[in-house]
């Protein structure tokens, strides 16, 4: 039976047969060229979907296990990090760059986010989330780290998800600017990193308790 196929970013259909790729686009910020080159690789495979997903990613639905390679070829882009145990999308709203309602630049940190630690393997799934306002279109409240601008700087979140055990994240710091944001968001990921079970981080977090986890990260 067919499978996923991790090394070349390919996930498989409900019809156990075709095969979806989500090229990397980080922060869903695109070029109009990147786009004519998604939809011509479609239609030149003949791919039954380009799907928008919530990672604010452009996924190609229904590729042959054959054309696989020669999709990525044609694209000259590089898979995102869909699945396994990894970093997956660091989501980000339009922030302070495009959008009237922004408190902080979200794009700016999102993006250093999303370079620093997009694929880095962790015990389990691992989302990041990067908001400019506190109207949270990234969903920062659910995601294993979630930042939220604010007018006096961000709030930093750990541990939700919105998975089949839903959990709002908890608030572990505010008011910080960008650098105190990085080196928290490293203090996070770097004793994640340590934790032995394939748990998310939110679980991690219920089983120890919140006191602990803040003076594990030194808070």
């Amino acid at each position: 039976m067919s499978k996923d196929i991790h090394e070349k970013g390919a996930i498989l259909q409900r019809d156990r047969e075709t095969f979806a790729i989500a090229p990397q686009t980080p922060g869903g910020i695109v070029s109009a060229d990147m786009l004519r080159k998604i939809a011509d690789t479609a239609d030149k495979y003949e791919a039954a979907a380009i799907k928008l997903t919530s990672a604010q990613r452009v996924c190609i639905v229904g590729l042959k296990e054959d054309d696989i390679d020669n999709v990525w070829d044609d694209l000259g882009m590089k898979p995102a990090a869909a699945i396994g145990p990894c970093v997956r999308s660091i989501k980000i709203c339009p922030g302070t760059t495009f959008c009237k309602r922004g408190q902080q630049d979200a794009v700016t940190l999102g993006l250093e986010l999303d370079e620093k630690y997009h694929g880095m393997q962790l015990p389990s799934k691992f989302k990041i989330a990067v908001s400019g306002c506190m109207n949270s279109c990234s969903e920062p409240a659910v995601r294993d780290i979630g930042i939220m601008g604010t007018p006096k700087g961000y709030t930093v979140m750990v541990g939700g998800n919105a998975g089949i055990r839903p959990r709002i994240g908890d608030v572990i710091a505010d008011e910080l600017n960008d650098e105190e944001v990085k080196e928290l968001v490293d203090k996070i990921v770097s004793y994640y990193k340590t934790y032995a079970k394939k748990h998310r981080i939110g679980r991690m977090i219920d089983d120890m308790g919140l006191e602990n986890f803040k003076k594990e990260i030194g808070l």
